[in-house]
């Protein structure tokens, strides 16, 4: 199993050139195995949404709803180690909530992280693949 971090369900969903092949193969290879989403970034698009930073042809809930039935997609719920991990993650790991969640996700499942987002690809304390 792979973990999308959230552009990067959003760019694929949305079927965004801005997905580098390396990601696309992996969504792809892992349409059998799981492909996680963790529930925090139902949390975020729906923020993104709110805050007119992001916006679909539909209701957000419809579109997360419909997001969610994507091949291979496998919701991933914020469990209490997964809570706790959050806020205790090694060696100052920056302080949004959502990354920090999401990182925490992708540590407890033991899965790499799909992302664009440097704080995380810098990170060394979770797999990542860009």
């Amino acid at each position: 199993m792979i973990l999308l971090d959230t552009h990067i369900w959003v760019w694929w969903v949305a079927d965004e050139m801005r997905l580098t092949q390396t990601q696309l193969s992996e969504i792809e290879k892992n349409e059998s195995t799981g492909i996680g989403i963790s529930i925090i970034s139902c949390w975020e698009i729906a923020l993104l949404v709110e805050k007119k930073r992001l916006g679909f042809a539909i209701p957000v809930k419809e579109w997360i709803t419909e997001a969610l039935k994507y091949p291979g997609v496998v919701p991933l719920d914020i469990t209490v180690d997964i809570a706790v991990d959050s806020v205790q993650l090694p060696d100052g790991f920056h302080k949004d909530p959502a990354d920090r969640i999401i990182v925490a996700t992708a540590r407890a499942y033991n899965c790499s992280l799909l992302t664009n987002d440097e704080s995380i690809v810098t990170y060394p304390h979770v797999k990542v693949i860009t």
